[in-house]
């Protein structure tokens, strides 16, 4: 009793301080005029994609997304301009911290509750392409019909790192194709899920981030648990970017009385090529992580631009395979 009213109290004073934040927000172009009921909608923040943009936008359009409501952190390589020019794009801009924004959740949550109430949301970076069962006939507005049908208010996701075979900086194909012929291999195990008592969500760590950058001490690494897709109202809050959320009855998405819940998969694509120039950028900028050592020394390493592929790694080969590797389920949903 006592941890749920803590947890009631923490919940409204994330919604609290996002409408506080909503002032460090300018609306460059508003459409949201043009969401109609029924809607799913998409929700990101994003700094200099513009190597990215178009393959993350044609990825969820063809997902079925009907809206994207983005806010563009001081872009300085034109993403602003561009997510400006798409017709069922909204854009905020700011160049306030991101860090201090929660690394950008206080915005998003706000523009959630504002206007993702009632619908079927998807909350992304721009680095991350979501993939689930039948996702190659059967669009997103498929599988929320379903889950609505089967009194599924949310679908987990599993983040799953993609590299390519060589050095980060000398990738194996032009730097304008789809990131998934660019970074086709990921680790297929060394994967441990631990499910956290207070919030009830999954905890997954692992994969190939786990064994080239924080082998010595493996429970630092990045969480790769994710709860992308809700079925949104306005009182609702992310805790920790996407990793969890309150009330945390949506944090459950996996089964806990016998068989399986639907879950996706995030094709993590950090690993382009720019992202040798970008973390010597973000060492800098230290926006993206806690003062500290462990996470100094990630972003150090990268700038080496190091070779991430093994004899172990594993080529992508689509959902299916991923459902047999036991990375990826169905749920049911057939």
């Amino acid at each position: 009793m006592r941890t749920a009213y803590a947890l009631r109290w923490r919940r409204r004073r994330l919604l609290a301080r996002a409408f506080v934040k909503r002032r460090q927000l300018m609306a460059r172009t508003d459409r949201t005029g043009a969401i109609e009921t029924g809607d799913i909608l998409a929700f990101a923040t994003m700094r200099n994609e513009m190597g990215r943009l178009p393959g993350f936008l044609d990825h969820y359009r063809r997902l079925g997304v009907d809206h994207f409501l983005i806010v563009d952190n001081g872009s300085d390589d034109g993403t602003d301009t561009c997510l400006s020019e798409q017709r069922d794009v909204s854009v905020w801009t700011t160049r306030r911290s991101y860090k201090a924004a929660r690394f950008g959740m206080d915005w998003i949550t706000r523009l959630l509750a504002r206007h993702g109430h009632g619908h079927w949301c998807l909350t992304v970076d721009a680095d991350e392409l979501l993939v689930y069962a039948h996702h190659d006939r059967r669009d997103l507005r498929a599988l929320t019909d379903w889950l609505d049908l089967t009194g599924r208010a949310s679908m987990g996701a599993m983040m799953l790192d993609m590299y390519p075979r060589g050095a980060l900086d000398r990738p194996d194909a032009a730097p304008d194709a789809d990131p998934r012929t660019v970074l086709p291999w990921f680790d297929a195990g060394n994967y441990v899920m631990v499910r956290q008592p207070r919030l009830q969500n999954l905890w997954l760590q692992g994969g190939v981030r786990a064994r080239c950058f924080f082998a010595a001490d493996p429970r630092r690494a990045p969480t790769l648990s994710k709860v992308p897709l809700v079925r949104w109202n306005r009182r609702y809050a992310y805790v920790t970017s996407t990793h969890a959320l309150l009330p945390r009855r949506l944090n459950h998405v996996y089964a806990d009385e016998g068989g399986e819940a639907p879950t996706g998969v995030l094709l993590h694509t950090k690993f382009l090529p720019q992202i040798v120039q970008k973390s010597a950028e973000e060492k800098r900028r230290r926006e993206h992580f806690e003062n500290s050592d462990l996470y100094e020394a990630y972003y150090e390493a990268l700038t080496e631009a190091p070779v991430l592929w093994c004899e172990a790694s594993t080529r992508y080969q689509g959902w299916r395979q991923l459902e047999g590797l036991g990375l990826l389920s169905r749920g049911g949903w057939d």
